[in-house]
């Protein structure tokens, strides 16, 4: 027999799955939660300054797709300098979300202030920046948090870890970075990558791939907060 899953949306401690129920001779597997979430858009959830993993932990144990990225930086105690993983967006988490369904165990999640809105109505993320953001923490390369271009290069890069990400790429400190952003956030990361794995794009072949840029009017690099 199933069991009923429980309903508490105002505890700050972590949810536990159900059990999944046996399946019978001859019987199916419903759906899972993870396909189901999938036919979702992405949209950023607005969330209290280090309140990001606990809301992050809440929102999967309650069966939603999130996505936290992280990255690691240095932070300097009075006796030691220790590496930590920080959020790549301060205040800010992705998840999946049936905005037509129930909100309320979105917004009652610890920690959440609300979904970046226009007026009432949630505003998705583009797939296909999310995807460049995940890509970016899976690679394993440095990563860290980078101000929004206004204008750039688009480029495609056509091997290593990020191959088929599409993003700005400029040079820091004879550096090579790529520079993939949110837009609906306004903000953006960068990441360390060789030369030889950039193709350049035109504006007319931009946005094809995880980044859309074919708004960028100009190849000058200057950058903005």
């Amino acid at each position: 027999m199933r069991s009923s899953p429980q309903k508490s949306f105002h505890s700050g401690g972590y949810f536990v799955h159900n059990r999944e129920p046996e399946q019978g001779p001859g019987s199916q597997m419903p759906a899972s939660r993870e396909n189901l979430q999938a036919n979702h858009p992405w949209y950023a959830v607005h969330v209290q300054a280090k309140f990001e993993r606990i809301a992050s932990t809440v929102l999967r144990d309650k069966g939603y797709e999130e996505f936290l990225p992280l990255y690691r930086a240095k932070r300097r105690w009075s006796d030691r300098v220790k590496q930590v993983d920080v959020p790549l967006f301060p205040g800010y988490l992705f998840c999946r979300i049936d905005v037509g369904g129930r909100m309320l165990p979105i917004v009652t999640t610890p920690g959440v202030l609300g979904i970046v809105s226009a007026g009432r109505n949630p505003i998705p993320v583009s797939d296909q920046e999310v995807a460049a953001v995940q890509a970016v923490v899976r690679s394993g390369l440095p990563a860290m948090p980078w101000p929004n271009l206004k204008s750039g290069t688009p480029v495609l890069i056509e091997h290593g870890p990020l191959a088929r990400v599409e993003g700005v790429v400029l040079e820091v400190n004879k550096k090579f970075r790529l520079v993939v952003s949110i837009s609906l956030l306004q903000r953006a990361v960068a990441v360390e990558i060789e030369r030889d794995w950039v193709r350049p794009l035109t504006l007319a072949q931009a946005g094809g791939g995880s980044g859309a840029y074919s708004r960028y009017g100009s190849p000058d690099l200057r950058q903005t907060a």
